[in-house]
């Protein structure tokens, strides 16, 4: 029995480099692996991921060995972290939609960074007002990168930041996920296209997970997304997955304090302390999650 990396899936082929020859294997995977199985309420799949370490034989992916962790979107596994990649304009940036992909990363505790690319399209006011906003990450814990791929601005500082790790580049459709990755390394040589001005987001350039080696580690590029859902989310994920708030959480009197009408409640207490943004964004994901769950 050989063991691989899964480098790169397209529709049921399997691109695998072997960890003991460093060969590159393309391998289909055995029927027990082509379905998803439902196991109680839960839906598990066992189809093979990038990133999963798998057991092969005669071109044959046989089993799946333990994630550490494993993400639905990005469909990928056992991955170090994160590179959330948003544009400050063309696309417009979106709080909402940055919270929404640290609640779906954090719900697997994996490490988040954030990335802001096209700078150069903002006036300096425009992003000074952006930076000051961002910032509030930054208090809570997160990095913040700002970047232009066009005049090569910040694409330095970002290099060193994925050595000897698995990390998945994943974030807005049309943020420049492919054109970062190219002045990263030119050789990726990754398609790219120009924003569709008339539709006002990107076009869907990357659409299949692929892990690229980068200074003893991968760097995944990933398809953008313009939405994510709520459907294997419970309330407790939401209050776990916004950490400022679960740090403030050991102040409200009530130990389930869902921070929306108790009394005593720490976080709405802090609100001036609080993004606004943030706070209005948890509460659109608490009403989506309460309304796929019928609490």
């Amino acid at each position: 029995m050989n063991k691989g990396l899964v480098l790169k899936i397209t529709g049921g082929n399997y691109t695998i480099k072997d960890l003991e020859t460093n060969d590159i294997i393309m391998a289909k995977a055995s029927g027990k692996l082509r379905y998803v199985r439902v196991a109680s309420d839960k839906i598990i799949t066992v189809s093979p991921k990038a990133g999963d370490i798998v057991n092969y034989e005669n071109n044959y992916i046989l089993s799946v060995n333990e994630r550490k962790n494993s993400l639905r979107r990005p469909d990928c596994a056992n991955i170090d972290q994160v590179v959330l990649i948003f544009s400050c304009k063309e696309p417009d940036f979106s709080f909402n939609l940055l919270d929404n992909f640290i609640l779906h990363i954090e719900k697997e505790k994996i490490n988040i960074k954030i990335v802001i690319t096209k700078i150069d399209l903002l006036s300096k006011n425009e992003l000074d007002d952006l930076k000051n906003k961002l910032s509030y990450y930054e208090k809570i814990g997160y990095n913040v990168y700002y970047t232009s791929s066009k005049v090569n601005n910040g694409i330095d500082v970002l290099k060193p930041l994925f050595e000897n790790k698995i990390s998945v580049l994943s974030g807005q459709t049309g943020a420049g996920k492919s054109s970062l990755l190219n002045a990263i390394d030119p050789n990726y040589k990754q398609e790219t296209n120009e924003i569709s001005r008339a539709l006002g987001r990107g076009k869907h350039t990357t659409r299949t997970t692929e892990l690229l080696e980068y200074d003893n580690g991968y760097i995944a590029d990933t398809p953008g997304f313009s939405s994510l859902d709520f459907l294997d989310f419970e309330i407790d994920d939401l209050k776990e997955g916004f950490i400022d708030f679960y740090k403030l959480s050991s102040g409200c009197r009530y130990s389930d304090c869902n921070h929306i009408n108790e009394p005593d409640c720490n976080v709405k207490n802090n609100l001036d302390n609080i993004l606004k943004s943030r706070y209005e964004n948890y509460l659109k994901f608490y009403d989506e999650i309460k309304k796929n769950k019928k609490y």
